[in-house]
């Protein structure tokens, strides 16, 4: 650390270099671009042809093969563009590249619920270099789309609440830096684990930051300190709305052993990505599955994710539960100020939706000890088996835990109890539950009776009282 302090006092006494290119402007490196203890080495970014951004045009009508397009109204009118629709950017980070299938594959998911430009920016070109110099060079690719959507504007009228940028890593901060150049005014910007090294602590024009768009909103994935975790997620609230899934550190099924995760189902390529950074990558993952899962991830605020854990942040509030990823914006309090922060669970693989609900139960017969199992059915489906309750059983005691479930149940119709203890027992013991209480998490409860009791490993169904 004193080394670098010592690298970045020096350096900062050098007179800053500038470079100037056409159609987008001069970038420098003075401070807080370079010089800063963040990112002690004085480097510029790369021209505009060696970075060679690409813009990618996905839309309903060809949903397979892209139309590459650029800054150029004849070349636009020849594409499928259609100024009449939303356009949803998706920028991909280190060493990625813009043809890459997630990025695609987030388009398609798109063209199920809505008709859009899906516009797919490949800058593999200045991506797969140092971290330090990709690091300047998403300047250049936000200046870039900066551009186009300025010719849109320009052009057809095109307006700029009509622009939805998502930055995955490094491509999050390139979100930030087009937004900044339209001083805030596009319609949001959605960072998918933005990358923390040479952006954490950083002044807010070096990196993402809530003023870049009229809404941001951000998932952190891989939060860990990079030193000693590896983390390659900013930990950092930037956003409106900031989601930390899991915790924000640590995914769920992201602890393979490591040739089940590169001999994976995607191929080599995809397998490796997954091993050396499954959890930074879970960002995009779960934002893919939130366009076709509406309600599957609420985000419950809370103080922490340890007291979220212990079932104290349930259910939503008043104002509601926001959904983390697609559907982020429908929620009534988005822009009501800044630095909100939001916990969920998700799945250990696609899809990563969950339903969060609380059950409540109220025992009935026998005095032993054991485990407590429900499971749900409702409208929509049934649910798994859940554990409730393990320890002492008492007639007249109530037992809660929060679950989430991979399944929707909608409407509830009736549950399923179960109870074990895996011992022997002569007298063949029997226990019910007067009372299960199921909770939403929009608040909404049902209530399910019973006067039976039953032995161990025997279900016992519950209707609505």
């Amino acid at each position: 650390m004193l080394l670098l302090w010592t690298i970045s006092l020096l350096l900062g006494t050098v007179a800053g270099k500038e470079i100037c290119f056409p159609r987008l402007g001069c970038f420098s490196d003075d401070k807080p671009w370079a010089g800063i203890i963040e990112r002690p080495l004085k480097i510029l970014p790369w021209s505009p042809e060696d970075v060679n951004t690409r813009f990618l045009l996905y839309t309903n009508e060809n949903q397979n093969n892209y139309q590459e397009i650029v800054a150029d109204i004849a070349i636009i009118e020849g594409s499928n563009f259609n100024k009449d629709r939303k356009t949803r950017f998706i920028i991909h980070g280190f060493v990625d590249k813009g043809e890459e299938n997630w990025l695609s594959n987030m388009c398609k998911n798109f063209f199920q619920v809505e008709e859009v430009n899906c516009i797919c920016v490949d800058w593999k070109s200045g991506s797969r270099t140092e971290y330090t110099q990709a690091s300047q060079n998403i300047r250049v690719v936000g200046a870039e789309i900066a551009y186009l959507v300025d010719l849109l504007k320009s052009q057809y009228k095109y307006s700029l609440d009509d622009v939805h940028i998502i930055g995955h890593s490094l491509g999050a901060h390139a979100a930030g830096e087009a937004g900044r150049r339209h001083n805030g005014l596009l319609g949001r910007i959605t960072g998918l684990d933005p990358a923390e090294p040479c952006f954490e602590g950083t002044p807010e024009e070096v990196r993402l930051d809530s003023s870049d768009a009229k809404f941001v909103d951000v998932i952190h994935t891989d939060a860990a300190p990079v030193v000693p975790n590896l983390g390659f997620g900013t930990s950092q609230i930037v956003g409106h709305l900031d989601f930390f899934p899991n915790g924000g550190e640590h995914m769920p099924g992201c602890q393979k052993n490591i040739l089940s995760q590169i001999v994976d189902i995607n191929g080599i390529w995809e397998g490796t990505r997954d091993f050396v950074a499954c959890n930074h990558l879970r960002s995009y993952k779960y934002y893919a599955d939130s366009i076709l899962n509406p309600d599957g991830f609420s985000g419950f605020p809370c103080a922490s994710y340890k007291v979220f854990e212990s079932n104290k942040c349930f259910p939503c509030p008043s104002g509601g539960c926001p959904q983390m990823g697609h559907y982020a914006d429908k929620f009534a309090g988005a822009t009501r100020t800044t630095g909100q922060i939001f916990y969920l669970n998700t799945g250990d693989a696609s899809n990563f939706a969950r339903w969060r609900y609380k059950i409540s139960v109220t025992l009935s017969g026998a005095k032993v000890t054991g485990h407590v199992k429900v499971s749900l059915f409702g409208s929509k489906g049934n649910s798994k088996q859940y554990d409730i309750f393990s320890g002492k059983l008492r007639p007249g005691y109530t037992h809660s835990n929060e679950v989430d479930s991979d399944v929707n149940v909608g409407t509830l119709e009736k549950v399923k109890f179960l109870w074990d203890n895996n011992v022997i027992n002569p007298t063949l013991p029997r226990v019910g539950a007067s009372m299960i209480t199921i909770e939403t998490s929009e608040g909404q409860k049902f209530d399910f009776c019973s006067k039976e009791t039953v032995r161990e490993d025997v279900l016992l169904t519950l209707s609505a009282c």
